[in-house]
């Protein structure tokens, strides 16, 4: 799985007019999905993002968690993460898991990272058209494949 993490002082998902999500100081987790994705895959991003030290401390280092601040997670689906660009000026998403494998894991993943925050964590719609708005923080903006734990 691949997601790119954005420290934000707020975020939010609108979908149809109408706010779905919404957050202030924590993180927005874009999130996407291969058909390849385990269970340990999950599990493993989902305590990376928890405990991944990107908020300053008192002595303005980047030493705390989101669970240290105390502060939230937005968690949005986005398959265009799994995007191929070296063929022409199409994307081709054939790497991204189809809605049958990726929406179990979507929702898997949610569960895994509520139970790692110990709160209840907004999310978008799978496969909605979302308009998300989010002011980031830094900006500090990481990404983590889990295939690839560097």
């Amino acid at each position: 799985m691949r997601v790119v993490i954005q420290r934000v002082s707020q975020a939010s998902v609108t979908i149809e007019g109408e706010i779905n999500g919404q957050i202030e100081q924590g993180l927005l987790v874009l999130a996407g999905f291969t058909a390849s994705d385990t269970p340990e895959d999950l599990t493993w991003t989902a305590k990376k993002i928890s405990q991944l030290r990107i908020f300053s401390d008192a002595e303005d280092k980047m030493n705390l968690s989101v669970q240290d601040v105390n502060g939230g997670i937005l968690l949005i689906s986005q398959f265009t993460l799994y995007a191929l660009t070296k063929k022409g000026n199409r994307p081709s998403y054939i790497n991204a898991a189809p809605p049958a494998v990726a929406i179990p894991l979507y929702e898997q993943f949610h569960q895994i990272l509520e139970k790692e925050l110990n709160k209840p964590i907004p999310t978008g719609i799978f496969g909605a058209d979302m308009k998300v708005a989010l002011t980031n923080d830094g900006p500090v903006t990481i990404t983590i494949d889990s295939q690839n734990r560097e």
